[in-house]
C-alpha cells in the first residue's frame, strides 16, 4: 500500500484524531495546569560516616584488625540504610521534633527519606515543600543518628559501631521534575497517535468502495466510472 493511500484514509476521517487530541489536551490542561509554576520543593542532604572500631583484645598476628573493621563497616552500611528508612527511626525523629513544638507525623518523615551509600559513606536525603520545617527535620535526624546510633547498632548485633556527620544537613531548592515537563506534550502526542490508529483501523473495516482500483482488486469488471463533481 502506497503512502498516498494512507493519506487518503486519514483525510476521510481527519476529525477523529483531531477531536481525540483536542479532548486529551483540554482535560490534561485542566488537570496538570502546565501554565502554572509548580509549588516550591526542597531537598535536605547530609553525609555520614559509619565505622566500626577495630577489636583490640585479639591476637593481631593472625589477621589485620583494621582491614576487618573496614570490611565490617561496609557491610554494616547496607543494613543501616534500611534502619534510617524504618518506622522506628521516623518515630524517634518525630519525637525530637515534638520537643521543639513541631508536629511532623512519622509517616511523613519515612516517606520523604531516601538513602544512598558509597563504601562506608551513608547519604540521607529528605524532601519537602517547607524549607524551615525540612531543615528542622534534617537537623533532628542528624542529632538522632549521632546521639542514639549505638542503640540501632546493638539491634544489628554490632555494638562497637558509630556514626560521624561529615556534611550537612544542607537544604537546597529542587527544580521541577522531568515528568512534569514532558507529561503534557507526551499525552497530546499519544492521543494524536491513537487517533490516527483508530482512523486507519476504521477505514480498514469499512466495507464501502470508493475507487475503481478497489473493485479491480476484488476481481469485479468496471463498466464505467462517474467522476466526482467539483
Amino acid at each position: 500500500m502506497e503512502l498516498r493511500e494512507y493519506w487518503q484514509m486519514i483525510r476521510r476521517r481527519w476529525w477523529l484524531p483531531v477531536a481525540l487530541t483536542a479532548l486529551v489536551a483540554l482535560f490534561s490542561a485542566l488537570q496538570l495546569r502546565p501554565w502554572q509554576a509548580p509549588p516550591p520543593s526542597y531537598s535536605a542532604t547530609m553525609r555520614l560516616l559509619v565505622g566500626v572500631m577495630p577489636a583490640g583484645d585479639l591476637d593481631t598476628s593472625l589477621y589485620d584488625p583494621r582491614y576487618y573493621a573496614w570490611l565490617t563497616s561496609e557491610y554494616l552500611v547496607d543494613d543501616f540504610t534500611e534502619v534510617v528508612r524504618s518506622e522506628l527511626f521516623a518515630r524517634q525523629v518525630s519525637a525530637r521534633l515534638a520537643q521543639q513544638q513541631l508536629t511532623v507525623p512519622p509517616g511523613t518523615i519515612q516517606g520523604s527519606a531516601a538513602t544512598g551509600r558509597q563504601h562506608r559513606i551513608l547519604t540521607l536525603t529528605l524532601q519537602g515543600s517547607d524549607r524551615e520545617a525540612l531543615l528542622a527535620i534534617a537537623q533532628a535526624a542528624a542529632a538522632e543518628l549521632q546521639e542514639n546510633a549505638a542503640s540501632y547498632f546493638q539491634q544489628l548485633g554490632t555494638p562497637g559501631a558509630g556514626v560521624t556527620l561529615l556534611d550537612g544537613p544542607t537544604v537546597s531548592p529542587v527544580g521541577p521534575g522531568v515528568r512534569r515537563q514532558i507529561e503534557f506534550p507526551l499525552r497530546v502526542l499519544l492521543a494524536a497517535a491513537v487517533g490516527l490508529g483508530l482512523a486507519l483501523f476504521w477505514d480498514y473495516w469499512d466495507p464501502s468502495v470508493r475507487s475503481r482500483r478497489e473493485l479491480e482488486e476484488m476481481g469485479l469488471p468496471v463498466l464505467g466510472e462517474i467522476p466526482k463533481h467539483r
